[in-house]
């Protein structure tokens, strides 16, 4: 069963975008754009918000 979980090797901030990109098998750089540019659009609060729930949702791998 495939998991999302935090990132430990693409990490930028807390390895959040780094992780769903793993999950995805999508490039991160990708997913760190559109997330600029949803931050950007949203006024930055929802966008931000939704980050900062995701750091404290998305368990770390605790195996390599």
């Amino acid at each position: 069963m495939k998991r999302l979980y935090k990132s430990n090797n693409n990490k930028v901030f807390f390895g959040v975008i780094g992780g769903i990109g793993e999950y995805f098998n999508i490039d991160p750089v990708i997913l760190r754009i559109i997330w600029v540019v949803i931050v950007i659009f949203t006024a930055f609060i929802p966008g931000t918000i939704a980050y900062m729930i995701a750091i404290f949702v998305i368990p770390h791998r605790t195996n390599p």
